[in-house]
């Protein structure tokens, strides 16, 4: 009887949480876009360091992200390291929801003690900025090396 019960109960309750997902995965899915161009602008940063990795992940973790992090208004929509430990290697990931927030941003940190810190722990392989952006901006990235790609196509 007590199972009987459990399972009048059980059931419609299942029933009702699948619902809820199938619904939840057709919001999800209509939110999608076909080759339109959400003007983010994401910049990915390949590094090398020589410093401890233990300075290098301190440095990440205590210093540079919850710097980004408290920011007003910043526009960051990620803002993620990625290393590899055995080769001294890493990337960030930077996306910003418009070239505006990029280009604020990146008027702020240029220049900053955080940025001095960042240029003297490594040393950037290379830097791709994907999206459009000023080119006044542009000029000022210019000592860094970029390669500035623009938006084609995809799904987003």
């Amino acid at each position: 009887m007590k199972n009987l019960l459990f399972l009048l109960l059980f059931i419609p309750l299942f029933i009702i949480s699948c619902s809820e997902s199938v619904e939840k995965s057709k919001l999800i899915e209509t939110k999608k876009s076909l080759n339109q161009n959400n003007n983010q602008v994401s910049v990915i940063i390949n590094v090398s360091f020589t410093e401890s990795l233990d300075e290098i992940k301190k440095f990440i973790k205590e210093e540079q992200v919850p710097l980004f992090y408290n920011l007003e208004d910043s526009g960051i929509v990620r803002f993620e390291w990625f290393l590899n430990e055995k080769e001294n290697t890493g990337t960030l990931v930077e996306v910003f929801k418009n070239s505006n927030a990029f280009e604020e941003l990146g008027g702020k940190v240029i220049g900053s003690p955080i940025n001095v810190r960042f240029n003297e722990l490594f040393t950037i392989e290379n830097l791709t900025v994907l999206g459009e952006i000023e080119d006044g901006f542009k000029n000022k990235l210019k000592p860094m090396g970029p390669i500035f790609k623009s938006y084609v196509g995809g799904i987003n």
